[in-house]
């Protein structure tokens, strides 16, 4: 019997070898650094770096206006008073110190069309905006472009934009956090057509293979089903070979696309939810992230308009967040006091349960619930995540689990 399992083990390893291999490959696993919770687009033609040097005093100035303490935020977002105290604090300093994460100089949608000349003179203001932001030491962690799409009518004027930005930063090779946006993406082809142009540019520059990274923007109907009735999008992550970062949902060009009245496009529209649930399929341990659209609701004229502004996109964000999308994309100053206040609370919630159910993981305690493995590796990724993004603190998770960064991390493996 021994002779037998072992020479059936063998035959299945040389059947299966090539095939743990190529899973290893295609699935490498979800990211366990810090990842932003937002992406702010600025069009480029009123990007500069006093533009992003505005967001957080104008924020911080909303809050103050509209909801000058946590009890009046509690109540223009329908959460409980309570769990906002905590907050509050967090929230206040987070406008003031690092209000944006993730900065996109738009020129897509955001900017239109322009004349070749009058776009290059906004891509070099856009660029020397960018690097005040650098000297300045207000660069946010992460930062890039999105240019036109490669669709036969922009194509030409996206990759100029692409080249003539990466010129720009060709010195420094590839910059912590430089991050590009692909937009539009209708087919497989043009996302093996950004992986190829990724690699002639990185030859161009003498950089490692593989370091120029893009975002795929999905605000198609084709990206989600192609015609042959198959997961476009899925087969578009494999196809980038390990260059995609994120699957970005585009919530109005989506929805028009999809047939979906002006007044109903949201981010919880059901059209929206099925092209979200495809993406997270798509993406799931491939180590690329899935970040939610935006809402266009901006109403901060009066207190009662900022209110609803905020229980609006609180709502939307925390629905998100359930549903395990943890990035979205803001257009408004006034979008980053929900955005925070959503995204702390929901993590200071799951703060204490994923502790104490790790603590008796880890010491073989059986309670109410038995978490697995995979549980485990969750419960994990979400106290990472909120001690990334300034939810929580790690002192609070090594008191309430016993376990450091290094013990967390090492459940995500």
């Amino acid at each position: 019997m021994t002779d037998f399992l072992t020479d059936l083990t063998d035959r299945m390893n040389a059947r299966l070898d090539t095939d743990d291999a190529a899973y290893r490959r295609s699935y490498p696993g979800d990211p366990v650094t810090r990842r932003p919770v937002h992406t702010v687009y600025l069009p480029a033609d009123r990007f500069d770096a006093d533009v992003v040097a505005t967001w957080g005093p104008t924020a911080r100035g909303l809050l103050q206006r509209f909801a000058p303490d946590a009890a009046t935020l509690a109540r223009a977002t329908g959460r409980a008073e309570a769990e906002v105290q905590q907050v509050y604090p967090r929230l206040l300093a987070k406008l003031e110190n690092d209000p944006i994460e993730d900065l996109r100089v738009d020129f897509e949608d955001g900017y239109g069309r322009r004349s070749d000349d009058i776009e290059d003179a906004h891509l070099t203001a856009a660029v020397e905006g960018l690097r005040s932001l650098r000297e300045l030491g207000s660069l946010p962690a992460w930062w890039g472009i999105r240019f036109k799409s490669f669709e036969g009518p922009t194509r030409a004027r996206g990759l100029r934009t692409l080249v003539h930005f990466l010129d720009r930063w060709a010195e420094d090779g590839r910059p912590a956090g430089m991050t590009l946006t692909l937009p539009k993406v209708t087919s497989v082809a043009q996302v093996e057509a950004m992986a190829e142009a990724c690699g002639v540019l990185e030859e161009r520059y003498g950089i490692p293979s593989g370091t120029i990274t893009f975002e795929i923007q999905v605000e198609t109907a084709q990206a989600i089903m192609a015609a042959s009735g198959e997961a476009a999008v899925a087969q578009m992550v494999h196809a980038a070979g390990g260059r995609a970062t994120a699957l970005v949902y585009g919530t109005f060009d989506y929805s028009a696309g999809m047939g979906v009245a002006a007044a109903y496009q949201a981010a919880d529209h059901p059209a929206a939810d099925h092209a979200k649930a495809v993406m997270q399929v798509a993406a799931a341990q491939t180590g690329a992230t899935v970040c939610d659209g935006s809402t266009n609701v901006v109403a901060f004229g009066d207190e009662a308009a900022a209110h609803a502004t905020w229980r609006l996109h609180t709502d939307l964000v925390d629905r998100a967040l359930v549903r395990g999308i943890y990035q979205g994309w803001d257009m408004h100053p006034g979008h980053l006091v929900s955005r925070y206040l959503a995204t702390y609370l929901f993590f200071r919630r799951a703060m204490p349960d994923a502790c104490s159910r790790l603590r008796a993981y880890l010491q073989r305690i059986e309670g109410d619930v038995m978490d697995e493995p995979a549980t485990a590796r969750m419960l994990a990724f979400a106290l990472l995540r909120g001690i990334h993004c300034g939810a929580i603190d790690l002192t609070e998770v090594e008191a309430a689990s016993g376990l450091d960064l290094a013990g967390l991390t090492a459940f995500t493996h």
